[in-house]
């Protein structure tokens, strides 16, 4: 197979493309197709092999143009993958990359290369592990080398990545990192050989560094090696060795640091390993420094040289200053007895009556001057500013991350996070939207927020009984209506048409494909929805048009929403374990050629009608008609409409061993719903072994008045399991019920 370089150029500069499909190259024009490397035709030659395509969702390879990620996809990295010279990537707030692969895998911008980090104190970009089990050095992390001066020399292979860094330009810019948490990194070559969370070698002070927590790497969190650029609001939680490192001639500063559960030193400042007195000189001004101990090596370990280190506001906990100084290292010696060490206002707290400020023994003790400090915030506690995007401190909450935009490849949301949403989220053609038990979904946003399912989009809720994924509304007093819902849109039949638009997030919905299979929903609790746009136009708690019978649907309960719990438009899917409670409008409704079956529904504390069955509002004849077998069926009253509302040509339902309490079975018909009537006068509405449980006085079966009064038989029931009262099966998963 022949390649132009052209072509193969192409191939690695899209490597990290978003979405990219491929053509073989004998001009077939075929695709890859697979969910995964699908996307915008580009001609790229893949050698006739699409396993050779770029993958969407995958980080490899180089990069040497631009390219902007996108949020609503979760990367994988498993190798190497490179900013080059020219090459400038931009990652919007809310990326997660998951990483797997120990020292193959790791992103590096090169000297000339640029990133952008732009995450947000509420939805920060995230770099994670990819592993089941998350653990320090499942990964590498980031580096950056850039153009600014070391003492290493002027042109030199970075430690890690393999990398020339170090030059002239002090001002060199790498970009701008903020709001960046990265985690499980320091895969280790040798045990002086090893990956930080971030490595910045010789990058210069034209680069911005803000916001930045690395957590729970296994070497050093932070470390400059050489250069000139300032990090600001850096954070080091649970680091393998030191919290923050310096060394090699940085000439930068730093201010808001805050380090915790450090294994070495909170600080490592040094500034030559093979000559101490190596130039550029390590020079740093410091201030709002919090160290929370203990650690093995003190506050600050000074070494190799040292440095002319100015520090202010330094607050340590449980921990002394230490200054730890080797024997053999006369360099660091002299800078101290020459005063370029020089600390104010550092405050011990949480120390034994055995304390000791400092391990130095030099001559010169007065380096340093004892006060009253704040550090980086808050003294030992964690500042304010890391609230909302950090995690491990003793202000951190679940890790928030923000649904928004749309999915085309595979996406697995993270139990332990809790999820926001505001807009909308669709899953389009090709998607796959994965939910773990336990996962929570916040939504606020009213008719804007919801989450829809397109036409050949699938969703898996993987809740369980002790575990149910809960999506709910983010606002402070929750209420109905505070946003949409949840919208599966299928490819199975309705008689609305073979191509017709959802009333709510505007997809298409309906075909000929009876068995369709959006995926699979189980253990959901939908609380709070029916954001209403008119009286006529509002969402539901569910909402299933033209889903296919392959699709589960199996234990979801619609709780407090402002219409209906749940409803069918047309389709085939069955419906089994379904709760509705506190709906604003009716219980489960189904309707537009349904032909899907129920069992085992459980409808309480309904405004209107407990269950609702339709034909089609527009001609109650149409094909192919509402047609349903419904077992084990509780409503419990009161509702206005009565147990079943049989409107707009109803259809042809069977319904045993239905339960209600305090209701009667309803059956309004309207004069003018002449398919209706015809359809019960046929003997299409079969009921049998209903129990009128708690009838009022003057209690009446039916509203029914026509002819045929024989449509049902009354028994003894069970309903959903245990009559009125919820049933066991809705036990730890539902909420709101008896």
């Amino acid at each position: 197979m022949k390649k132009t370089f052209l072509k193969l150029m192409m191939i690695i500069t899209v490597i990290a493309t978003v979405t990219v499909s491929c053509k073989n190259d004998d001009n077939s024009g075929s695709t890859c197709s697979d969910g995964i490397k699908n996307g915008n035709e580009t001609g790229i030659d893949c050698g006739g092999d699409c396993n050779d395509c770029p993958v969407a969702d995958t980080l490899e390879g180089s990069l040497a143009e631009k390219r902007t990620l996108d949020a609503s996809i979760e990367y994988k990295l498993t190798k190497k993958f490179i900013i080059e010279e020219g090459g400038e990537l931009t990652i919007p707030a809310g990326t997660v990359i998951k990483a797997t692969g120990g020292t193959s895998a790791y992103i590096a911008v090169a000297q000339g290369g640029k990133i952008f980090v732009n995450g947000t104190a509420s939805n920060p970009v995230v770099m994670t592990s990819g592993s089941a089990t998350p653990a320090a050095a499942d990964w590498g992390g980031l580096v950056l080398c850039g153009k600014a001066p070391t003492n290493k020399g002027a042109s030199v292979t970075s430690e890690v990545a393999e990398l020339t860094y170090g030059g002239t330009v002090s001002n060199d810019n790498s970009g701008s990192i903020k709001y960046l948490r990265i985690e499980y990194t320091g895969a280790q070559f040798t045990n002086e050989k090893q990956f930080n969370g971030l490595s910045l070698f010789g990058v210069g002070s034209g680069t911005t560094l803000e916001y930045i927590q690395s957590y729970n790497g296994k070497d050093d969190g932070i470390e400059f090696f050489g250069g000139t650029v300032t990090g600001k609001y850096l954070v080091s939680t649970n680091s393998g060795d030191d919290g923050i490192d310096f060394a090699d001639g940085w000439n930068g500063n730093g201010e808001n640091w805050y380090i915790s559960g450090t294994a070495d030193a909170g600080l490592e400042g040094s500034n030559n390993g093979d000559n101490g007195n190596a130039t550029p000189v390590t020079t740093t001004t410091l201030k709002n420094i919090t160290v929370v101990g203990p650690v093995d090596e003190g506050a600050l370990y000074f070494k190799e040289g040292g440095g002319k280190f100015t520090i202010d506001n330094f607050y340590t906990s449980a921990i002394n200053l230490g200054v730890k100084i080797k024997d053999s290292d006369a360099p660091a010696k002299a800078r101290i007895e020459a005063g370029d060490l020089k600390i104010t206002n550092i405050q011990f707290a949480n120390v034994t009556n055995e304390f000791a400020y400092t391990d130095y023994k030099g001559a010169k003790q007065d380096f340093f001057t004892e006060g009253s400090a704040t550090g980086a915030g808050n003294g030992a506690a964690a500042p304010d500013w890391t609230l909302g995007w950090t995690v491990g401190l003793d202000n951190s909450v679940a890790p928030n991350e923000k649904l928004t935009g749309s999915l085309t490849g595979n996406l697995t949301l993270d139990a332990s996070k809790e999820y926001e949403l505001t807009t909308a989220y669709i899953v389009k053609d090709g998607g796959k939207l994965t939910i773990p038990a336990g996962t929570v979904i916040k939504a606020t946003g009213g008719t804007s927020a919801y989450i829809a399912v397109a036409q050949g989009g699938q969703i898996f809720v993987n809740g369980t009984a002790d575990k149910p994924v809960i999506m709910t509304s983010g606002s402070a007093i929750p209420a109905a209506g505070n946003w949409g819902g949840l919208v599966v849109c299928g490819k199975a039949p309705t008689n609305k048409g073979a191509s017709v638009t959802s009333e709510v997030a505007e997809l298409t919905y309906g075909g000929t494909v009876s068995d369709d299979n959006s995926g699979s929903i189980k253990y959901l609790r939908i609380e709070y929805t029916g954001a209403q746009f008119t009286n006529e136009k509002q969402f539901n708690g569910l909402s299933l048009f033209g889903v296919g019978s392959g699709t589960t649907l199996e234990y979801v309960q619609s709780y407090n929403g402002k219409d209906d719990g749940i409803e069918f438009f047309g389709g085939t899917v069955t419906g089994k374990y379904l709760v509705s409670t506190n709906s604003g409008d009716d219980g489960i409704d189904f309707a537009d050629g349904w032909n899907g079956n129920g069992e085992n529904w459980y409808v309480s504390g309904t405004a209107k009608a407990g269950l609702e069955g339709s034909n089609n509002g527009d001609n109650g004849n149409v094909t192919p008609v509402t047609t349903t077998t419904l077992k084990n069926i509780t409503v419990v009253g009161s509702v206005g409409e009565g147990a079943l509302y049989f409107k707009e040509g109803g259809g042809k339902f069977t319904i045993d061993n239905f339960y209600t309490t305090g209701i009667n079975l309803g059956v309004k018909i309207k004069d003018s719903d002449n398919p209706a009537k015809a359809r019960i006068e046929a003997g299409d509405l079969k009921i049998t072994n209903i129990q009128f449980d708690n009838k009022a006085t003057g209690f009446i079966a039916t509203d029914y008045t026509g002819a045929n009064q024989t449509f049902y038989t009354e028994g003894t029931a069970t309903g959903a399991g245990n009559g009125a009262a919820a049933p066991d099966w809705a036990a730890g998963w539902t909420k709101g019920l008896q």
